[in-house]
């Protein structure tokens, strides 16, 4: 008897810890700013830490600065870096400053720059 109620117990404790991790790492996807937002309204969000997934759809590494495009289904935006570049088609989840570089009439130019990690 003890054995089958250890055994139950040791189930239930490991489906326990899948759906926690399930749950954790869906969060992130939940909690995650929405592309389009930052885009409809950059100046709500010019200064602003936020986190971004979705699809790495290009990368660029040019002499002074190196940056990737990222689409999560609402809009793209670019993301400033100073980490090693990711691929394309990998997905990603982005924390980090949105930068509205400039404004000229109804053209915006706005970035993320990504936060370095902590050490």
């Amino acid at each position: 008897m003890r054995d089958r109620l250890f055994r139950r117990s040791a189930s239930s404790a490991v489906v326990l810890l899948l759906c926690d991790f399930i749950v954790l790492a869906s969060c992130a996807a939940i909690f995650a700013t929405k592309i389009a937002d930052i885009k409809k309204t950059p100046g709500a969000y010019d200064g602003r830490i936020v986190t971004v997934t979705g699809k790495v759809t290009s990368t660029h590494n040019l002499l002074v600065v190196k940056y990737y495009g990222v689409d999560d289904g609402t809009g793209e935006i670019p993301v400033v870096t100073e980490s090693a570049l990711p691929k394309e088609g990998d997905s990603v989840s982005v924390k980090g400053r949105v930068n509205q570089a400039f404004a000229v009439g109804t053209a915006r130019l706005v970035v993320i720059v990504e936060e370095p990690p902590s050490r």
